[in-house]
């Protein structure tokens, strides 16, 4: 049996729907108010069978709190892809990023230490990665640096990395990823799954950019370091670093609308001076920090060298990957209006 958690993200719902077409049985993770009609749909982009493979799910809510909770979901499980997260770049959601990011995967690490699991995979983020390369580039050895200013995500990210690598000192069986900005189909609006629905409602973009690796990509892969036993590692999964405003420009002319304004850094300055000015008063601004306009406003090259190396991987472009994900996104709006 694998259990794996966060399985109505945008990442988890499609490692689960990969380990069933492998033949895997599969526990997943959900919260109470979970989507589960959005993840069933979802898969419809994914296979011509969703109704089959997600009618073999054993879907069940877990409180990352209680402890005798995650030691019953652990029974009889031997794999766990540890996908649940928080992600937010507002500063009112560091405590909750906290909880659920760190004490929620320290809870879940301490409930596989009595029970049967061999083999632990770690969804992190290449937002922890700092230290540049020779080369000038971002690595799997590019260490977290507390010197930096961070954002809370983050910070929730390098402490929960910290958690699994003390598992692994332990005896645990561990391996990490470390995806770009997932592009996916569902979940729209919420984490990664907000990529289209952000760039259509807004008319200005940033100078900098990110690095994107498509969710099929990364749940292959994640799925393959397990089966090889590929442990003690970190491995950053991403396709391409682009620049934000050429995938807005992608995604804004398939949806009709007209290229986006391009927001500097010094303009991007005056915002956070609002925050600093009106934070208290109008909440919106209070994202304007020195930390995230540092990120929004630059494009640092990260190579994905280790794991097409190790794997001999492929990846999607991303270009191809977003016409894939626009089009699903596009005839969802269709079917919601």
């Amino acid at each position: 049996m694998i259990f794996v958690t966060g399985a109505t993200g945008i990442l988890g719902r499609v490692i689960v729907l990969e380990l069933l077409k492998k033949g895997k049985n599969i526990r997943a993770a959900k919260r109470p108010g979970s989507n589960l009609n959005d993840v069933r749909h979802s898969y419809s982009v994914y296979t011509e069978h969703p109704d089959d493979f997600f009618n073999k799910i054993e879907w069940i809510d877990v409180d990352f709190d209680d402890q005798d909770a995650l030691q019953n979901a652990l029974i009889g499980v031997d794999e766990v892809y540890h996908c649940a997260a928080k992600v937010s770049f507002h500063p009112h959601d560091e405590k909750e990023m906290y909880h659920t990011n760190v004490k929620g995967t320290e809870n879940l690490l301490f409930a596989c230490e009595g029970s049967g699991v061999k083999k632990f995979l770690h969804v992190s983020t290449i937002a922890v990665l700092d230290l540049f390369n020779e080369k000038g580039e971002l690595d799997e050895s590019s260490e977290f640096n507390p010197k930096e200013e961070h954002s809370a995500y983050a910070i929730s990210k390098h402490l929960a990395e910290m958690e699994v690598w003390r598992a692994s000192a332990e005896g645990l069986n561990t391996v990490i990823v470390n995806p770009g900005m997932i592009i996916g189909s569902g979940n729209w609006g919420q984490s990664s799954g907000d990529i289209f629905p952000t760039f259509e409602k807004n008319g200005f973009t940033f100078s900098g950019g990110t690095s994107y690796v498509d969710v099929r990509d990364a749940a292959k892969i994640s799925i393959e370091l397990m089966e090889k036993n590929v442990f003690g590692e970190r491995f950053i999964l991403i396709s391409e670093n682009k620049k934000y405003a050429e995938l807005g420009q992608q995604i804004r002319s398939k949806l009709g609308l007209k290229e986006a304004k391009i927001l500097t850094k010094s303009q991007l300055g005056l915002g956070r001076l609002a925050n600093i000015l009106f934070g208290w008063l109008i909440p919106k601004l209070r994202i304007i920090t020195k930390s995230n306009i540092e990120s929004i406003s630059s494009l640092n090259t990260i190579s994905n060298q280790k794991i097409k190396k190790e794997l001999d991987y492929q990846f999607i472009p991303v270009k191809e990957s977003v016409d894939f994900h626009l089009n699903n996104y596009i005839n969802d709006k269709k079917l919601n209006s």
